[in-house]
């Protein structure tokens, strides 16, 4: 293993926390000329010290120093989950292991895990990339932070913890789980943010009102919230639930993890990408061609600065479209997540995605953001029931004619059939950490 010094990382921090990092602030034509180089040098690294790129780029008869401008990034073929699955556990590895500081890994319930490393300068990367995110969304320096992303391998926890620090805030390392103690430590603690999932943090809401409490009135002002795709309809139901500013988070372990990309309380117009230090494509997920900005497509990412684990053409699955910055003009930003290409329902020959079901069902004013889809086959034809909860201040009539709405809404705009099963409060299962939406029962 050849030992490839990064001089372009660890990213820069502002003197100031409350401010804008300068990378944060480079113009689009600083940016690419930043990409080119940061780029040039993480397919060397890849080449020189992990064989399975060396393998997989002699096999494409493509080579690091064939990289002579941003375009050529298409020359380099993707990579994907399997890539790491086959070099489990540390094969992927580009640094010895006396240069790794921290190891996480996926769940690893669809599969094998994918582990992934970070050396020192990875991880202040990491914290100074998170803690922008957390600026961006109206976070400040002294704010008290309640986090409750699951610690553990998975790096929502950890990553949120350290960039909460990064930015000079208070963590209070809740975890995921224990709904009850949560309402508690928000009451006492009165955290100014809370960061969590989207559907987590409806959760905690109920939680609030078991207990007669009333989320609006509590000291949280912002949440920001990730890990899981959510919908602008998603966004108004928990900013009126708790009377706060919610902005949404990306990242995914393999690419870093939380703070990949991070939503603006300005705007709230979609994620801005920290492209100093990842490289995005949209690709048509059919043929993988390249997509200009502004198309729809499956979302491919490259880091420019990771030296524990080189991600190159990544393959995320989750479909988006890039769009140009706004408050940070500079770095790109994603559209709202869809749906993944590997979550996508094929029902009687109609695609759709739990995101479409989410959208149309918090416009029902008796239906809770609560559901999950069941997938059978009887009589060899594929149907779909959406068991959804009522909402509490609705009679299971009022929630019966919202099911008749929803289903009448859901082959309008969708163009699928569905029946309904309506479900009391509290009913479906909840998580703290990502949420299962589908539960396909065909090969039962």
């Amino acid at each position: 293993m050849t030992t490839v010094a990064n001089p372009y990382s660890p990213a820069l921090f502002s003197e100031d926390p409350s401010q804008p990092d300068p990378e944060e602030l480079m113009t689009r034509e600083q940016i690419e000329e930043l990409q080119f180089e940061r780029l040039r040098w993480t397919l060397h690294h890849a080449y020189e010290n992990v064989p399975a790129y060396r393998e997989l780029y002699d096999s494409h008869g493509v080579h690091p120093n064939d990289f002579k401008a941003l375009e050529d990034l298409k020359l380099f073929p993707y990579t994907d989950k399997e890539f790491l699955r086959k070099n489990y556990p540390f094969k992927a590895f580009a640094v010895p292991m006396k240069d790794i500081r921290r190891i996480h890994a996926s769940s690893g319930t669809t599969g094998q895990p994918t582990v992934v490393a970070y050396t020192e300068n990875d991880l202040k990367t990491w914290a100074t990339l998170v803690a922008r995110c957390f600026r961006a969304s109206g976070i400040r320096p002294g704010d008290k932070v309640h986090n409750a992303y699951g610690y553990g391998l998975f790096t929502g926890g950890l990553g949120a913890h350290y960039g909460a620090e990064r930015l000079g805030c208070a963590v209070i390392p809740m975890s995921g789980g224990q709904t009850e103690k949560q309402v508690q430590m928000i009451q006492d603690f009165e955290p100014q943010a809370i960061l969590s999932t989207p559907t987590y943090l409806l959760t905690i809401a109920d939680g609030f009102r078991k207990q007669g409490l009333d989320p609006r009135k509590t000291s949280l002002k912002y949440a920001v919230l990730g890990a899981e795709p959510w919908t602008d309809e998603m966004r108004r139901e928990i900013e009126q639930t708790f009377n706060i500013t919610a902005c949404d988070i990306y990242g995914l372990s393999e690419v870093m993890g939380p703070g990949v990309a991070g939503e603006s309380a300005e705007t709230k117009d979609g994620s801005h990408i920290w492209e100093d230090h990842f490289r995005p494509e949209i690709i048509d997920p059919f043929t993988d061609e390249v997509l200009p900005t502004g198309h729809p497509g499956e979302l491919v990412f490259t880091s420019l600065t990771k030296e524990a684990l080189p991600i190159i053409r990544y393959r995320t699955h989750d479909l988006t479209r890039l769009l140009p910055g706004t408050s940070r003009p500079g770095h790109r930003r994603m559209g709202r997540i869809t749906g993944r290409s590997d979550d996508m329902i094929i029902l009687r020959g109609v695609n759709l995605f739990p995101s479409q079901i989410e959208e149309l069902a918090l416009q029902v004013p008796s239906l809770s953001p609560h559901f999950t889809l069941e997938i059978t086959r009887p009589a060899r034809m594929d149907q779909m029931t959406i068991n959804i909860e009522r909402r509490e201040e609705y009679s299971f009539e009022d929630a019966e004619e919202g099911g008749k709405v929803l289903l009448k809404e859901i082959k309008t705009k969708i163009g699928s059939s569905a029946t309904i099963k309506i479900c009391e409060p509290g009913s479906l299962e909840r998580s703290s950490g990502k949420l299962r939406r589908i539960y396909d029962m065909r090969d039962k």
